[in-house]
């Protein structure tokens, strides 16, 4: 796996963001994926619970960008589609756990956005993400 080429950006009279970065720069290939949702390799779902879904959904992510030689490390960007801000509010300890058990301490830029229902009736989170790999 090659190191990450980026640089987070935060400006510096603004406070510390926790878990994610306001701009990140990089050069190198991109890999962008598809809104990625949490059922496993054969499209069923195994939890109805948000946590374990966007664990799942992680996993998945990971897998998508191991095709291109890709890791969590090489994450620049994530967009977040929820359809409950309620439960990703009230399981932030957790997620945050979730979130370094499969990503590690790797905090790319993030949007979260809530929406009223995702395509597949059983998702509860659906996450777009953009990584690149060092030239």
């Amino acid at each position: 796996m090659t190191e990450p080429v980026h640089e987070f950006l935060h400006p510096s009279h603004w406070k510390p963001a926790v878990g994610y970065a306001n701009g990140v720069a990089a050069t190198g290939r991109m890999v962008f994926t598809g809104g990625i949702i949490g059922w496993n390799a054969n499209h069923e779902f195994e939890t109805d619970d948000f946590v374990g879904q966007v664990e799942q959904t992680l996993r998945n992510i990971v897998a998508v960008l191991a095709c291109a030689g890709a890791g969590p490390e090489h994450l620049v960007r994530l967009t977040w589609y929820v359809t409950d801000k309620r439960a990703y509010l009230e399981s932030l300890r957790d997620l945050g756990r979730a979130y370094r058990t499969v990503i590690g301490r790797h905090f790319p830029a993030m949007a979260l956005v809530q929406v009223v229902a995702l395509v597949e009736d059983r998702a509860k989170v659906e996450i777009e993400a953009t990584a690149v790999i060092p030239a």
